[in-house]
């Protein structure tokens, strides 16, 4: 079958935004590409410099979607993500053009191209149970009690992580299964991919991965301290100022934010707050870089290369004879 869109992939500052609209800008003469955003931190409106979003000119060159779709107060899910992505590509296909899949999102590409189990939603009563009793036992006793029912999960969690303890309990607790369960890879897509309007196997997806690692270390520093000098702590401040947000929302767990919020409540010295952004944007990438190699259907690009751009129009155009 024909591929139904293109991917493309990769560690964070591994260059997929430029080479993305480069792309785009390469396949206008075969009808014009579409950008669907497969991360995240950029759903979150407000979010901006931390998050490394496109600037306003890039989002106007090409369009873009699920970029700027949520208030920082509402979580975003992996599910939701394939639902939202699944309507995006119909809708971009059914306009004669191309989806062009973008980001560094491990979890929605997985969500999107091989679906996931059907994870219970929140339970405000539950939710609430599990905090009156972190109050009395404090999280790492919880993460105890984590353990005895998910270890798997209990083993890659902080005994103070206690949003994702938090949840993990409520999990199991609504449904009696282990959060790592629902996690475990599920051979039959989602509902939207069962309408067979889609075959994900046919999705090629190119893969950014740089062959010098300090190459991207040096990119993560350069990035951190751009985003500081351009405004990142007062991001932070005004998101902190509407008197809503709080450090265990997802939105405000994404790498730099968390170590910002830190910094400004005086948890984490102020002095520390590059290195420990750097460090936290580097096991980023790592887990990222996991994951990626673990796709043997990927086509790897060195994201380091000096011909990076002929290269990826080269495997684009490949499979545009198939599209």
């Amino acid at each position: 079958m024909k591929p139904q869109a293109l991917a493309i992939a990769g560690p964070t500052a591994s260059g997929k935004t430029g080479l993305a609209l480069a792309i785009a800008a390469h396949l206008q003469e075969k009808g014009g590409a579409e950008i669907i955003s497969v991360d995240s931190a950029l759903v979150f409106k407000g979010m901006d410099i931390g998050t490394a979003k496109p600037s306003a000119q890039e989002l106007a060159s090409v369009p873009h979607h699920l970029i700027d779709i949520r208030d920082p107060l509402n979580a975003y899910s992996a599910a939701e993500f394939a639902h939202d992505a699944l309507a995006c590509i119909l809708d971009i296909r059914r306009r004669g053009k191309i989806p062009i899949l973008v980001g560094g999102t491990m979890l929605y590409f997985k969500a999107l191209m091989e679906g996931l189990n059907d994870m219970p939603g929140a339970d405000a009563l539950i939710r609430a149970v599990i905090q009156t009793e972190a109050e009395k036992s404090g999280w790492p006793a919880m993460h105890a009690l984590l353990s005895q029912v998910d270890p798997l999960t209990a083993a890659r969690l902080a005994p103070a992580d206690s949003q994702r303890i938090s949840r993990a309990l409520e999990v199991f607790r609504i449904s009696g299964k282990p959060l790592s369960s629902f996690h475990q890879i599920n051979l039959v897509s989602t509902e939207p991919c069962n309408s067979n309007a889609l075959q994900w196997v046919n999705v090629p997806l190119l893969s950014l991965e740089p062959k010098d690692r300090s190459w991207l270390h040096q990119r993560i520093e350069q990035r951190f301290d751009d985003m500081l000098l351009h405004g990142f702590l007062d991001e932070v401040k005004a998101l902190r100022a509407r008197g809503d947000l709080t450090p265990d929302l997802p939105a405000m767990r994404c790498v730099g934010y968390r170590q910002a919020w830190e910094a400004l409540d005086g948890t984490l010295p102020m002095h520390e707050l590059r290195d420990r952004g750097v460090f936290a944007t580097r096991q980023l990438a790592k887990r990222q870089m996991t994951w990626l190699r673990s796709l043997p259907q990927r086509a790897v690009l060195e994201a380091d290369g000096e011909v990076v751009l002929k290269q990826a129009l080269k495997w684009v155009d490949q499979h545009m004879t198939a599209v």
